[in-house]
């Protein structure tokens, strides 16, 4: 189906669903994006590569690009569609708001990615952990509905959750839900922003075995002063996640000596500007 007919489709949708005359999606130029209140989100896509070929494309991992929404063209209805979503009365504790905007998020990143898709591979996903918390069972049914639609399958996409000390007390419901997208056939991704700040890891790796471990580089800083304590740090995870059957991604990768620990480390996949500057510099001696 094409882009534009898939568009009115989930307007459509919306409306049906929300009792209510606002059509979040938008198609212009060819890409789509989404009204939440006062913003407009749409998607980018990082090239996910394999550390020992970067020319070979493993998949991308979605990521939102946010602007403000200042056009009169649906005249009040982002403050309407605003209210709707954070109504405290109708939504406690803001999880259905922060549900809604995850759904819509990924609604836009499925749209847009139907250009992308030809390549194959993965598409990773970030799901807001309150989301799946928020959730009471049946996780990724509701998405499911729309990756069907736009002709792709869950297979072929990666539900990643980001870990922190925050969430270390409910790493049990966590799992549950997890579980639940993987029961429908998604693969599942850890996010790990820093190793100093997720307790219980490794517990967490063994009980869920997820496809792919995310963690990001350190700066530049730190490689210079401390590598070798953040490496001591990293090992076990890799050697764990390798053991389980799974991938790691090192991203953000923007530098040189970053790339290099991606090499030395272990690392199956790699993510960052660093590559795309390699990829650029190769295409321009052809």
């Amino acid at each position: 189906m094409p882009v534009e007919q898939l568009v009115y489709y989930f307007n459509d949708h919306f409306e049906r669903e929300h009792q209510s005359s606002f059509r979040p999606f938008i198609l212009e130029n060819g890409s789509v994006s989404g009204v939440f209140g006062p913003i407009r989100i749409s998607s980018t896509f990082s090239p996910l590569r394999q550390v020992d070929d970067y020319e070979i494309l493993r998949g991308h991992i979605a990521q939102l690009s946010v602007s403000t929404y200042e056009t009169d063209v649906h005249n009040n209805q982002p403050e309407k569609i605003g209210n709707l979503l954070t109504d405290a009365i109708t939504q406690p504790a803001d999880f259905q708001s922060i549900i809604n905007l995850d759904r819509l998020c990924r609604t836009v990143h499925m749209l847009n990615y139907l250009t992308y898709a030809h390549n194959g591979g993965v598409l990773i996903l970030d799901v807001d952990p309150r989301h799946i918390l928020g959730v009471e069972q049946n996780h990724g049914a509701y998405f499911e509905e729309i990756i069907i639609k736009c002709g792709l399958a869950p297979r072929n996409i990666v539900i990643s959750a980001t870990i922190n000390n925050f969430y270390a007390q409910y790493h049990t419901q966590l799992l549950s839900g997890l579980n639940n997208y993987r029961d429908r056939g998604y693969q599942i991704a850890l996010n790990i922003g820093s190793l100093y700040t997720a307790k219980g890891l490794r517990e967490l790796i063994d009980k869920l075995s997820p496809n792919y471990l995310r963690i990001t580089s350190p700066s530049p800083e730190m490689i210079q002063h401390s590598t070798s304590i953040w490496l001591s740090s990293l090992k076990g995870l890799i050697e764990l996640q390798h053991l389980i059957g799974g991938q790691t991604i090192l991203q953000h990768v923007n530098k040189k000596e970053q790339a290099n620990i991606a090499l030395t480390s272990g690392f199956g996949l790699v993510q960052g500007d660093y590559y795309e500057r390699l990829i650029t510099d190769h295409l321009r001696c052809l």
